[in-house]
């Protein structure tokens, strides 16, 4: 039996390559930087599909997908996947959400700190020969509010290196428990805006989604205690990035540091270049040795759960299926699995039963060529 074929379309770590090809059980290609139609051309006869950021998995490539069972991002986001299309063929779309949190997380307490301290420019001015000391006052964490929009992994992460440097922190997030807020040690507040006005640095760590798409918008960052300073490590388009431009331009904004941006990479006439008091990362918040090979074992295992036990785990389209729970249903769902392929041979031979009829009835319709005529 030949074994499901997989396409690596972004690079992994090696270790995750290995995992996925363990035992010969999967068939393995590594194929990076196709485009859409590269891609559409090669995915015929691909069981899963794995990708990074880079690649963008579009209707077109999973309607092409004819055996395609499932598409694995090795991160967290999967705003570079169409989920809907996904869903609506059938195709699991999973993710890897630990294997970067911790290296995430770090990053965005460095830019806490670069922000806090101008660290950056501080840098740049040395290297400038020059020592403009006057210029680079920063402020102490300690004693401030860090307010945290969004208490996932990485959000909670973050909270307990800020609370290990004596910052409060307070979090919006609606979908945080009052207990599990406790664990955290973080004040639990209903509306964003009363963690608005109330912080001296914001650090946004929430999916993008119709709802939180410009969560920091004009009239929000206007809302912000005066002389806030903004980070974000979790997806471009939380922040509406011209109107950040501009309250760093006034003051209302002291500074803000961002790894994260609404088109990628960033444009050469982006207002945040130009920007005061910014300090700007090309997406590094995964970008230690150590989560690049988590996500790639992470969303290699997950691969193989689907593709050879039938099991899923860490999928953002359907609830997770465990062995134990597959062994109950598993029966009902390969019944449904024959009534459709039943429902759609019967339809396809209703087709061309009706077809065969209408053809010999108008052949009924054509008069007999009489003799002599043309």
């Amino acid at each position: 039996m030949t074994p499901p074929k997989v396409l690596i379309a972004d690079s992994i770590s090696q270790r995750g390559v290995d995992e996925l090809a363990r035992e010969n059980a999967l068939e393995v290609t590594t194929k990076a930087g196709l485009n859409e139609r590269e891609l559409v051309e090669l995915i015929p006869p691909f069981s899963a599909l794995v990708v990074r950021s880079q690649t963008k998995v579009t209707a077109e490539i999973l309607n092409a997908g004819n055996k395609l069972r499932v598409v694995g991002r090795a991160g967290v986001g999967v705003d570079n996947v169409d989920v809907e299309t996904a869903t609506r063929r059938g195709v699991v779309v999973l993710n890897a959400p630990g294997g970067n949190t911790i290296s995430t997380a770090e990053h965005a307490f460095s830019l806490l700190l670069c922000v806090a301290r101008k660290i950056p420019q501080a840098d740049a001015n040395v290297r400038s020969k020059n020592w403009d000391k006057k210029n680079f006052e920063g402020v102490e964490l300690y004693n401030k509010t860090l307010g945290v929009i969004g208490m996932g992994r990485i959000g909670s992460e973050l909270s307990r290196r800020a609370i290990s440097f004596g910052m409060r922190v307070v979090a919006y997030d609606p979908y945080l428990s009052a207990t599990r807020a406790r664990s955290l040690q973080v004040e639990l507040v209903d509306e964003l805006d009363d963690l608005l006005t109330g912080a001296d640095f914001i650090s946004l760590h929430t999916p993008l989604t119709a709802e939180t798409r410009h969560i920091l918008d004009a009239a929000r960052l206007r809302k912000t205690k005066r002389g806030v300073r903004i980070i974000n490590c979790a997806r471009g388009g939380l922040i509406d990035e011209a109107a950040l431009a501009q309250a760093l331009r006034e003051g209302q904004v002291a500074g803000a540091a961002l790894d994260v941006f609404e088109i990628e990479p960033l444009p050469a006439d982006s207002p945040l270049r130009g920007a005061p008091n910014v300090v700007l990362t090309p997406h590094l918040g995964a970008s230690t040795a150590e989560a690049q090979e988590s996500v790639g074992i992470e969303i290699a295992q997950s691969i193989r759960a689907v593709l050879l036990e039938g099991t899923i785990r860490n999928a953002v389209n359907m609830p997770n299926l465990d062995a134990k729970t597959l062994a109950i249903i598993g029966p009902h769902l390969r019944f449904g699995e024959k009534l459709v392929n039943f429902s759609r041979k019967s339809r396809r031979n209703a087709r061309s039963r009706s077809t065969s009829t209408t053809a010999a009835r108008s052949t009924r319709l054509i008069p007999p060529r009489l003799p002599g005529r043309c």
